[in-house]
């Protein structure tokens, strides 16, 4: 999959009020979230390296013990195995998520 684009890649709900759609390498995985207002992404931990950067709306992110509110054009960087959790404002986001090594449950 040398080229895409975000149209042309398939779409898959992974839990109420929220969708993903991705693309990835050998090594390297990309995702795009679509999450609905109201949405909670529950507390979770992965072994996976994780940047998280917001292309729309807003999204209220705990990371560890520390709690921002991440809008259009912020993100956060999540070392493995550390607990993260997000809960979505009043606005459809849209959030790209850029990771390592390749999460095989998002292909």
């Amino acid at each position: 999959m040398p080229f895409f684009s975000e149209s042309g890649l398939p779409e898959r709900r992974l839990f109420e009020g929220v969708s993903l759609k991705s693309a990835c390498g050998d090594k390297l995985m990309i995702t795009i979230f679509d999450i609905e207002p109201g949405s909670k992404i529950p507390a979770h931990r992965h072994m996976h390296e994780q940047i998280s950067y917001v292309l729309s709306g807003e999204i209220e992110f705990t990371l560890g013990e520390e709690k921002k509110i991440l809008k259009q054009w912020d993100g956060v960087v999540i070392p493995p195995d550390v607990e993260h959790s997000g809960v979505i404002l009043d606005k459809k986001t849209k959030i790209l998520d850029a990771w390592h090594p390749v999460r095989e449950d998002y292909k």
